[in-house]
């Protein structure tokens, strides 16, 4: 089977407009070979219009000495008519003052000739970049005052019912037709993975969502697990292996963990975004990829970044798009939805019959503060399922597990002294307003469920119902 053609990019082509066919020839193959394979060819200026009016164009690579019609009087009109679309100037006329004068016509950029790729490139990446921030902003603007996303089905395996978390899809849902990176932070298990292939669902994008977990590789195998590696490589190399990057053309790379990339792997990573292009190790042939880069992160980058254990040039290329995950605990509202979704699946992975979940259940999860976030949750769930005998969740299994088990984060670590709450007080209480004070929050922890509250105090439902007859 042949190699695949790579998909068109940019999505609208570059217009290639010069009166002189072996320059238009050049032009196109130079971008052709940097990855930019949709173009189009325009020898005669006036059908330079008919065009624009008729086809959506990404940029625009305009000489100005043309006959028919100049060169600067298209700029003029461009810039009347489509003020957003960017014209590279590419000319011999070497004067400074027709320099100023395109550029104060709205001209992007001013490139003379002879053409050096080096020079034009940046320029058009530039552009490219620019455009697709400029089409995010508007999306982003437009679904300002939006309070659900617009393709909710993309996020059904996201159970939430939260308003942040839905202002974090509708942003999905703005960056996620765009080329640039994505990073993507937030604690161990509050599913970044499922946000990254999100964005990939929502982009559109025909070729393959590719994910690799980094962490622990070592440089030579992450090369050659992004990048590949030609025949004779390296010992036992004895075939040509595409990679990843390869594998995932004209579709999304999902990299978790890159806060753990060794400093020589950041540095492949960082060249391989700015110039969209790479070597597989062994090989002195230079191959292209439009893949969607998205990266994920449980580290701090800021302080990674200080310790000098992240490139500060990575850290500012991968976070043009940045997107923080909220842990559990600052969505608690979402834990009835989650539990009852967990133990579904559980329940049809165990062929059980769904127990009822407890009054008191919720206020009690409510009050842990899930250091594993979501997945911990799920794992609880599962795990309550798998011991289940009864139509009713077991409160001894949930209150186990949450106080012995898997302590909350707020617990003292093992081998530190526990620190008496009451050691920091100036005056002790009496036992009486200790006694009221304590009931009173666990009242409010629990919505003033009794039941619930008597739970976390320790004590009887019967028990916290004479004392509460007491202050009466």
């Amino acid at each position: 089977m042949g190699k695949k053609a790579p998909p068109p990019y940019p999505l609208h082509p570059v217009l290639l407009v010069d009166d002189e066919l072996h320059t238009l020839a050049s032009f196109d193959i130079a971008l052709r070979s940097h990855g930019i394979n949709n173009t189009i060819r325009c020898q005669d200026s006036r059908e330079v219009a008919g065009i624009l009016d008729h086809q959506p164009v990404e940029i625009i690579l305009l000489d100005l000495m043309m006959p028919h019609i100049s060169g600067d009087d298209i700029l003029k009109d461009v810039s009347q008519r489509f003020p957003d679309l960017p014209v590279i100037i590419v000319t011999g006329v070497n004067e400074v003052g027709t320099a100023v004068r395109c550029i104060q016509q709205g001209a992007f950029d001013y490139v003379l000739k002879p053409v050096e790729i080096e020079r034009l490139l940046p320029s058009i990446r530039r552009a490219l970049e620019i455009r697709q921030l400029r089409r995010e902003n508007s999306r982003l603007a437009s679904s300002f005052f939006e309070k659900d996303p617009v393709r909710p089905e993309v996020f059904s395996e996201i159970i939430t019912g939260n308003d942040t978390m839905k202002a974090l899809f509708r942003y999905c849902e703005a960056i996620a037709e765009g080329r640039q990176p994505v990073l993507i932070t937030g604690e161990t298990g509050v599913g970044k993975e499922s946000i990254a292939r999100a964005i990939h669902d929502l982009s559109g994008r025909a070729g393959e969502y590719v994910t690799i977990n980094v962490a622990g590789l070592d440089d030579q195998i992450f090369a050659d697990t992004l990048f590949g590696h030609a025949k004779g490589a390296f010992t036992g190399a004895d075939r040509n292996r595409s990679g990843l990057v390869e594998k995932a053309a004209g579709g999304s790379l999902f990299l978790d963990e890159i806060g753990d990339l060794s400093e020589a792997s950041q540095v492949k990573l960082l060249r391989f975004l700015e110039e969209r292009e790479y070597y597989p190790l062994g090989s002195d042939q230079i191959s292209h990829s439009d893949a969607r880069v998205i990266v994920a992160t449980h580290r701090n980058l800021e302080q990674q970044l200080q310790k000098g254990l992240f490139r500060t040039d990575l850290f500012y290329r991968l976070r043009t798009h940045r997107i923080q995950v909220p842990p559990l605990r600052e969505r608690k509202d979402d834990i009835p939805a989650l539990l009852d979704f967990f133990l579904t699946q559980a329940a049809a992975e165990f062929k059980k019959e769904k127990p009822r979940c407890p009054d008191p259940l919720i206020p009690l999860l409510a009050d842990y503060d899930f250091p594993g976030n979501v997945r911990e949750l799920r794992a609880l769930a599962f795990d309550a399922m798998s011991h289940q005998r009864g139509t009713t969740l077991s409160m001894a299994f949930f209150h186990k597990e949450i106080s012995v088990t898997t302590p909350s984060r707020n617990a003292p670590a093992k081998g530190f002294a526990q620190k008496s709450w009451a050691a920091g007080l100036d005056r002790l209480p009496t036992l009486k307003d200790a006694d009221q004070e304590l009931i009173t929050e666990a009242l409010r922890r629990s919505s003033n469920n009794q039941r619930a509250a008597a739970l976390l105090l320790g004590i009887t439902p019967q028990a916290l119902n004479q004392r509460l007859k007491r202050q009466v």
